[in-house]
């Protein structure tokens, strides 16, 4: 029997023209490639950026490379199931993570699912992860302060109500106990906190859960943990997902406040699934939007304008140094998003100055506006005061005659360090920072040995508490007129008359 070539191509092209998709590749696709929390999927024409996508075993997965041939997708949790010729499908949704009240006081992953073992967390509201900086149409100037409960930051640095402040420093200087005291020095303000843990052990993510339990912190609080164990995909959107559970609160016209620990190891996740997905390096092999990686999140924090509900959200990114080296590419980049940087040095830290905070390197360009009027007041020369001694300290050491003007700055200065001095997890009231700086500054420790200023300062806090506290609240609530200073010269003459 002879088959002639017509034949054959007729039933080829006859087959062709019946042959119909098994998969609708519009809707769904197939993987190509898999490794690495990275997923490169044929199909999916319709998908959006940023969208979520289904793999085998519901694993979750976001597309974030939209390519002529195929599209890149990352991977959040385990990705060794999912093997080349897997089904892949739509969800029609941009990925969001849950929001609402039944957030606070919970242990959640990057996704917003509970990792606390306290069941699931009942909410029918969600927001996108990602989501669009809002104008300054509706923004309003940052006027509200944001008290730490630190003497040298709400003095010095002062942070306001919607401002973005960075905290920086090398490894173990102090960084994370500025934030965790920030938060518990919010109870009873009304303020909501989310505490984002970027590439930690989960060691270290439970001792501060239970240091924010112990101060009765969690009622108020959500942390969001993406371990140093989990997947670069998890790391990298879970600062996103925590900024999106803190504006909840603000666009219902709440205060809340998120620290980002640290951004730094959120741009070397970010490097490594650029690099996996084939994205272009820029500078020091860092991919070339590792800029827009951070604006776009730092942005997001904003003081509402009153039309819009006048709710608030103040972000404090924390980012840590090498040798402190604050020239480098990523500290450098988000010294330029955020509204000023509160520095740490290791040198302080270990001379025992804690807070380790560097008075000529840190700095708020907001500024008074984010200090109590009787703050402002008292101030005054402080950081100035500070710098200068921080000078003549170093001077000091190579001269031995000294002239009294000298001495006496030597002296104030020594005075000045040792009262911005505090332990871990105890903020102070604003009324109490007040007073023990008003004392500094007008030269009432400058008898005072260096190693009694501390029992002085307890004894103060102990009277003022006791005895004089609707005095106090009068001052935090006015401007300091001359009435009500010569009523704290009186308190300071009181208590350091009993420790001459």
């Amino acid at each position: 029997m002879n088959i002639q070539p017509e034949e054959i191509s007729a039933i080829i092209k006859d087959k062709i023209n019946q042959f119909q998709y098994d998969i609708d590749v519009a809707e769904t696709g197939k993987v190509v490639q898999v490794g690495d929390g990275i997923a490169r999927v044929f199909g999916l024409e319709n998908v959006m950026a940023g969208e979520m996508v289904v793999f085998p075993e519901e694993t979750i997965g976001m597309a974030l490379n939209l390519e002529q041939e195929n599209i890149g997708c990352i991977i959040f949790g385990d990705s060794s199931h999912i093997k080349e010729g897997d089904l892949v499908k739509r969800t029609r949704k941009i990925l969001q993570v849950p929001v609402g009240d039944a957030m606070l006081g919970r242990v959640v992953n990057a996704l917003g699912q509970p990792i606390d073992g306290k069941g699931e967390i009942k909410t029918d509201k969600f927001l996108p992860v990602e989501r669009k900086a809002l104008g300054v149409i509706h923004r309003q100037p940052v006027k509200e302060p944001l008290q730490t409960g630190l003497k040298a930051i709400d003095a010095m640095v002062p942070i306001g109500r919607g401002q973005r402040e960075l905290i920086i420093g090398d490894r173990q200087t102090g960084k994370t106990a500025i934030a965790i005291d920030t938060i518990i020095n919010q109870q009873g303000k009304n303020v909501k906190c989310v505490y984002v843990a970027i590439g930690q052990k989960k060691s270290t993510v439970a001792k501060i859960v239970r240091t924010l339990e112990k101060h009765n912190a969690m009622s108020y609080t959500t942390v969001v943990c993406a371990s140093a164990s989990e997947t670069p995909a998890l790391l990298y959107i879970s600062p996103y997902s925590g900024c999106s559970i803190g504006e909840y609160f603000r666009d219902k016209g709440e205060h809340s406040l998120i620290i980002y620990d640290d951004l730094s190891k959120h741009a070397a996740a970010y490097r490594e699934i650029s690099l996996l997905l084939r994205r272009p390096p820029g500078r020091e092999a860092y991919p070339g939007d590792v800029f827009y990686l951070h604006s776009r999140l730092l942005e997001r924090a904003s003081k509402l304008s009153e039309s819009d509900g006048g709710g608030s959200l103040t972000a404090l990114p924390i980012i840590e140094t090498k040798a402190e080296d604050i020239s480098a590419y990523i500290p450098t980049n988000v010294i330029s998003i955020t509204d000023g940087q509160i520095y740490l040095s290791t040198r302080l830290f270990y001379s025992g100055i804690r807070p380790a905070i560097v008075p000529g390197l840190s700095v708020s360009r907001v500024g008074g506006s984010a200090q109590i009027k009787a703050m402002k007041s008292v101030v005054g020369q402080l950081r100035f005061d500070l710098a200068q001694y921080n000078e003549l300290e170093a001077f000091a050491k190579f001269g031995s005659d000294l002239d009294k003007t000298t001495r006496a700055q030597l002296l104030r200065g020594e005075r000045l360090v040792e009262i911005l001095k505090q332990n871990e997890n105890v903020p102070l009231p604003v009324e109490k920072q007040i007073f023990i700086i008003f004392m500094a500054n007008n030269g009432y420790l400058d008898e005072i040995e260096i190693n009694k200023i501390k029992v002085l300062e307890e004894d103060l806090f102990t009277i003022i508490e006791t005895k004089y506290k609707d005095f106090c609240q009068e001052m935090i609530n006015s401007k300091i007129t001359d009435e009500i200073k010569n009523k704290m010269h009186e308190i300071c003459t009181e208590v350091t008359s009993r420790h001459k």
